[in-house]
């Protein structure tokens, strides 16, 4: 177990370092002249990425009932 939430936290630490670059580079070309596909394609990987992070945060957390 301990090594499944040891790889869930890299890959999280991952999409978290993809995530940020990806808001910096759609933040330089929102202000370009460039393919708006190409710059909806990145946001929709932001979203995707966004998505996956959540995921892997809900299931790090333990459910606490209350």
């Amino acid at each position: 177990m301990l090594s499944d939430r040891e790889s869930m936290l890299r890959r999280l630490h991952e999409l978290r370092s993809e995530h940020r670059d990806l808001d910096t580079v759609i933040d330089r070309l929102v202000h370009e002249p460039m393919d708006h596909l190409q710059l909806q394609r990145l946001k929709k990987r932001k979203l995707l990425l966004k998505d996956e992070i959540a995921w892997i945060e809900s299931h790090l957390i333990p459910d606490n009932i209350a």
